[in-house]
Parts: structure tokens; C-alpha cells; sequence
């Protein structure tokens, strides 16, 4: 089951209540070299082996590769936006980096609830990203989701 649960910039995304095990939302983007340079300002990740292509053709990659917190974030699009969407608050993220990221790759994000907690009101969300099919990162989410308001 993919979802939605959200109403526009200013509205709210799924309530815990309306969730259910295996619901899951994707979010693709391509990556570009503008990315990887806004990304290395923002963070101050300068490593060359993603801004020097010279540094990087010396590397195992052999060409620059993006940051693996450029593809990471990719997981905040899926949950703030789509699945649980905007309400919920990140608690944790665990992060397995599985392969590079190419500057011209298009990344997918995948997030699938795992897990329910009704006492806590907590999922669970494995997460991956994938280029072609291929895992390239993947881990587990944990979202705290806003429950309907009790009348």
C-alpha cells in the first residue's frame, strides 16, 4: 500500500491511527552535481573525493561519488512528506551504506512501517534507497506520529 497523507505545504500528514503495517511511500530524485556541491557548503563536508574529480579517479570509485548523508536525507523527504508525513518527529535513524551514489544517479527512497507501538505512538520504517534495483543504503527509521485529537 503507498501513501499520501498530506493536504498541501501546511497540512498534516498521517495519524497514527490511520497507519498499518506494510504501508510504504517512495521518493526519487536524480542527483546532480549542483546537489553535491549545495551539500558539501551546507555540511561543510569537503572531502575531495566528492568535489575534486582528480582525487576521486585515484579512488576505489574512481569519479567523485555524492555524500552518503546527501542520499541518507533523502529518507527525511519520504517521512516529513509522504509516510507518516508532516506531524511526525524523527526519533532515530540507523544507516547502512552499501554502495556509492554517482553524481547522475536517481536515487529512490523507500520507507515501509515495520512496527507499530499504539502505547508509545511510535513506527517503525525500514528504509532504503536504491539506484537501478540495487541497494545502495539501507536502515531503520523510528517516527513518533501524532494521534487524532480525542473528543
Amino acid at each position: 500500500m503507498t501513501g499520501n497523507g498530506t493536504s498541501g505545504s501546511l497540512g498534516h500528514g498521517y495519524y497514527f491511527e490511520d497507519l498499518s503495517l506494510g504501508m510504504e511511500a517512495s521518493y526519487a530524485k536524480k542527483i546532480t552535481n549542483d546537489d553535491v556541491l549545495a551539500f558539501a557548503d551546507l555540511s561543510g563536508d569537503t572531502n575531495p573525493v566528492h568535489l575534486d574529480d582528480a582525487y576521486a579517479a585515484r579512488t576505489m570509485f574512481k569519479q567523485r561519488i555524492a555524500h552518503g548523508f546527501l542520499t541518507a536525507s533523502l529518507f527525511s523527504t519520504v517521512l516529513g512528506t509522504k509516510l507518516p508525513g508532516p506531524g511526525c518527529v524523527y526519533l532515530s535513524q540507523s544507516l547502512k551504506f552499501r554502495a556509492p551514489v554517482h553524481i547522475g544517479d536517481e536515487v529512490v527512497a523507500t520507507a515501509k512501517i515495520t512496527s507499530l507501538d499504539p502505547e508509545k505512538g511510535r513506527a517503525v520504517l525500514a528504509t532504503q534507497a536504491a539506484v537501478n534495483g540495487k541497494s545502495v543504503l539501507d536502515g531503520e527509521a523510528v517516527l513518533m506520529v501524532p494521534r487524532r485529537e480525542r473528543v
